[in-house]
């Protein structure tokens, strides 16, 4: 048994809190708050919205592997705010609430993706056991019936 102290229902609720505050804070801060006066808005929209909604689907429907593979969108959302955070000091604040939720998605996320195909028995076979059987798999079988 694993030593999880937060549910599986739990971490999924943190990382659909993370991934619905990315999504609902991007498009206030870009549009509405601080508008880029270097980027049109379909280009915005493109950049940073349009990647959130790619893994809608499956996060709403739990699936673990869709949080797993948003870990690697929601580092679009990581690179964003720490450049923001080092470069602007006028964002500063906005970058803080992007990484706040970019966090909270990426760690939930993970640990909800791992602990919940734990309990589908979808674990990944460890390389080592992977190799041996193929190993073993591509050795011809000895007979001992020669006399």
């Amino acid at each position: 048994m694993s030593n999880q102290s937060i549910s599986t229902d739990n971490l999924r609720k943190l990382a659909l809190f993370g991934y619905f505050g990315l999504l609902t804070f991007m498009p206030l801060w870009l549009f509405v708050l601080a508008p880029s006066e270097s980027l049109s808005m379909p280009l915005t929209f493109i950049m940073f919205i349009l990647p959130l909604l790619f893994p809608l689907k499956g996060m709403l429907t739990g699936n673990p592997y869709t949080f797993a593979w948003a870990n690697f969108i929601v580092m679009i959302y990581f690179l964003h705010s720490l450049t923001t955070l080092w470069v602007s000091s006028d964002e500063r604040i906005l970058a803080a609430i992007e990484l706040f939720f970019a966090t909270t998605m990426f760690f939930a996320g993970s640990y909800y993706s791992k602990y919940r195909g734990i309990e589908l028995g979808l674990g990944l076979k460890k390389l080592k056991v992977e190799l041996k059987e193929e190993r073993e798999a591509k050795q011809p079988k000895n007979n001992n019936n020669s006399e």
